[in-house]
Parts: structure tokens; sequence; C-alpha cells
């Protein structure tokens, strides 16, 4: 057998083995950038160009590796990393080719996800006065409130905690990128649409 077919074979079994990996795996759970409508269409329309991340004045888009699967090679936010800014004018958005990333004119408009609290982690459930996440949230009083109540079995210290309006919140993920706590893991994290979609919510 020459080199050239056993080369092809080998790519052959790489292609077929991601394949396998991407069924394996399921549809991605990644937190895409704004505009972006069901997963399904994103990835159907999306053609790996890399546009948006390089329009993205951030830095915040990132592109998906090959331990994602058929995601590979998709643009997606690490949160934590660098959040979405949402910038008035959506440069992202804008220079996307296919409109994978669509239909958004204005902060109303974007819908990436929503956060989620874990109140056995956060410090403001502890009667520790924190108030980082709603100080930075774009949508401050609206996406999040702070609710004010006694600690229970403490006669002390208040509980200042922060409270998330689904309906609200964009999912941009500058709360997660700037929580304070990071050990054991960070309380507050983004439910991206695509992990929505697979739970069927």
């Amino acid at each position: 057998m020459g080199v050239e077919k056993v080369a092809v074979g080998v790519a052959a079994a790489l292609v077929a083995g991601q394949a396998a990996y991407a069924v394996a795996k399921g549809p991605s759970a990644l937190l895409r950038p704004p505009g972006a409508q069901t997963e399904a269409d994103f990835v159907a329309r999306c053609v790996k160009c890399g546009k948006c991340q390089q329009a993205c004045p951030y830095q915040a888009i990132q592109i998906a590796g090959a331990g994602e699967g058929a995601a590979a090679g998709t643009p997606y936010v690490d949160a934590r990393r660098q959040a979405c800014r949402m910038c008035e004018d959506f440069p992202c958005v804008a220079v996307c080719p296919t409109q994978a990333l669509r239909d958004v004119a204005s902060r109303a408009d974007v819908d990436m996800g929503y956060a989620v609290i874990n109140e056995n982690t956060c410090i403001a459930f502890k009667g520790m006065r924190c108030e980082v996440c709603y100080r930075v949230c774009p949508l401050i009083d609206r996406a999040i409130s702070v609710q004010f109540g006694s600690l229970e079995g403490d006669s002390i210290h208040a509980q200042f905690a922060p409270v998330i309006d689904r309906e609200q919140c964009t999912g941009c993920g500058l709360c997660v990128e700037r929580c304070v706590i990071s050990d054991p893991d960070v309380p507050i994290r983004i439910v991206s649409k695509a992990e929505q979609q697979a739970k069927g919510k």
C-alpha cells in the first residue's frame, strides 16, 4: 500500500472518529455570540469564517476546538474569561455573512441565555455583602436586583441576595466574569440557549 493511500485511510479514520465523537457528545451547549437563534439554525448557517471573532473589539469571541465535535470551528463566548459587552453597534452581527448571527438592533434583542446562581456557594447568601454581579450588570435592577432579607439563625447579619430575572437577562456573562468567587466553583453561570433547548426548556 502506497504512502498516499495510507494518508487517505488515516484521514478518513480521523473524520469518522470525530463524527462518532460528535454524535456521542450530543448537541453543543456553548454560549453563542449575540444574534444566534436555535443551535441547529446557528450550526447550519455558520461557515466558520471567524469574521465575528475578528470584529469583536473586546476579544470576547473564541473559536471552539476539536473537543467540541461538530461545533469545532464555530464561535462562542467564554464568559469567565471575557464576557460579551453587548456593543451598541454589534459588530459581530453586522459582519456575519450568512446571518448565523442576526436580528439584533439593540440590547433588548440580545438573548444568549440567562444567569443562574448557586445559593450554596454565593457569599451573598451567607450574609456577606458583595453585590458585584448586581453592580456590573448592564441591565441593573432589571436583569439582576438585590433582595434584602434576614439571615436564618443569625440575628446580626442581613442578607442582600442577588435575584435574576430570566426574562430580562441577556446572558452576556459579565456577572460571571466579575464574580469574586472561584473556589470550588464560580457561583454564577450562564445557561445558554443551546443548553435550554437540549433540556427542552
